[in-house]
């Protein structure tokens, strides 16, 4: 999501846009319609069709539920919902699904908010669960089949490339935000652990209109790097091969969610760096595997964030698919559930603002990093390869030129093809 003052347009974290989400002025003080009572099982088969129907990215599905929701049926009046819009640009989460929540939390309390959530992702979630057991039972490993996949896959590096390009335009507003991202960019390829770029960046932004300040916190967090080098702290980086393999458990699974679902700013893409630092870099999964998931959730209706859900079942079955979804989702169910309230004065704080736009500047260096690695894992299959480098470059032509909601199923296509064609 967009971090900066609650006024902005959010950020179109794919290749399928259609137009800028306008959020308008924010009104406070605007008093809830009420509402007829909706019982709670139609309250969650509305969400679950809405779910059913959610193509197209972040931005068609708010599209979609600003016309049913405010529009047509009045659940609530337009500033509140371009107040309620702005509020959940600043956090981490699918917006759309949060939106959700919150919509049902004006119906029937929490336990619609609840209902609400559940049912828009219910879709998109069964929908890669069988498309993790299809891949498992029949695709992965098949030779006829490996062509197709590795299009796929250098298809899907052009649209997180292009992503990538997108959320550092809107993010990335100065020098000092662009030297904390290629900064982010520089330890993250180095292995330092995900925290240390994302304190940097949102300290450093914090404190920027004082130099002394800013001087110490760069000093001390490259002073910090180097001691958790000289430890053995840090992880490898996931350029090398050299990853040791870690047991696979539930329990880890629940965290990398979580750790992605807290960390998406930015857009679902941020999500990325962190779930294939705890898959991937624990040798659970392949690079391949792994685009071949993001590639999938590209064509489903549900949030991009649902890869997870791929991952896990690949890494550990239903039990993984269920526990790494759980820990992706549980923020945005969280947020707007419980802190809500809260959250709507602490970003009217200035200085909460810039430690936001230096937390998403560093995100933007680690989706780079990350872009760079499974590019450096696609390579190997293909060194020396011209037809792939040119795939690559005739889809990433497509994306940055092509907008609407077709874009990606029809990029994602095409790249299978080709890759059967070609390799």
């Amino acid at each position: 999501m967009t971090i900066g003052t609650p006024s902005t347009s959010p950020i179109e974290t794919g290749p399928i846009e259609t137009g800028p989400i306008e959020t308008g002025p924010i009104e406070t003080g605007t008093p809830p319609i009420p509402l007829p009572p909706i019982p709670l099982m139609a309250l969650f088969l509305k969400f679950l069709r809405f779910g059913a129907l959610a193509f197209g990215g972040p931005v068609a599905q708010i599209a979609m539920l600003r016309q049913a929701l405010v529009d047509e049926e009045g659940w609530i009046e337009k500033a509140r919902f371009n107040r309620l819009l702005a509020v959940l640009q600043v956090l981490p989460g699918p917006e759309a699904h949060e939106l959700c929540v919150h919509m049902g939390m004006i119906a029937r309390g929490r336990i619609g908010g609840l209902l609400a959530g559940l049912g828009f992702m219910l879709p998109g979630f069964l929908l890669m669960l069988a498309a993790g057991w299809v891949y498992v039972t029949w695709v992965a490993g098949d030779a006829e089949l490996s062509g197709v996949l590795l299009g796929v896959q250098i298809v899907v590096l052009a649209i997180i490339f292009r992503a990538v390009v997108r959320i550092g335009e809107h993010i990335v507003e100065n020098w000092l935000l662009g030297l904390i991202a290629v900064a982010s960019l520089v330890v993250t390829l180095a292995g330092v652990p995900f925290w240390l770029p994302l304190a940097m960046g949102g300290l450093a932004y914090a404190v920027s209109h004082r130099p002394v300040a800013t001087t110490l916190t760069v000093v001390g967090t490259i002073g910090l790097a180097i001691v958790l080098h000289a430890h053995g702290h840090a992880p490898p980086p996931l350029l090398t091969k050299d990853t040791a393999h870690v047991p696979v458990t539930v329990f880890a699974l629940f965290l990398a969610g979580l750790k992605g679902g807290l960390l998406t700013f930015g857009g679902a893409y941020t999500a990325i760096p962190y779930v294939r630092a705890d898959t991937v870099g624990r040798g659970w999964i392949g690079d391949a595997a792994f685009l071949d998931g993001i590639a999938i959730a590209g064509v489903l209706p549900a949030p991009l964030v649902i890869f997870a859900t791929f991952v896990g079942y690949v890494t550990n079955g239903t039990a993984g698919a269920l526990a790494i979804t759980a820990g992706m989702f549980l923020p945005a169910f969280a947020f707007s559930l419980v802190l809500f309230e809260k959250l709507e004065a602490l970003v009217e704080n200035p200085a909460f603002h810039r430690i936001l736009e230096g937390v998403a500047a560093a995100v933007v260096g680690i989706i780079a990093a990350t872009f760079l690695q499974l590019g450096h894992a696609t390579s190997t299959r293909i060194s020396g390869h011209m037809v792939a480098i040119a795939l690559f470059a005739a889809a990433l032509s497509f994306v940055w030129r092509v907008k609407g909601p077709w874009v990606t199923p029809a990029i994602i296509a095409a790249g299978g093809a080709m890759g059967w064609a070609l390799f």
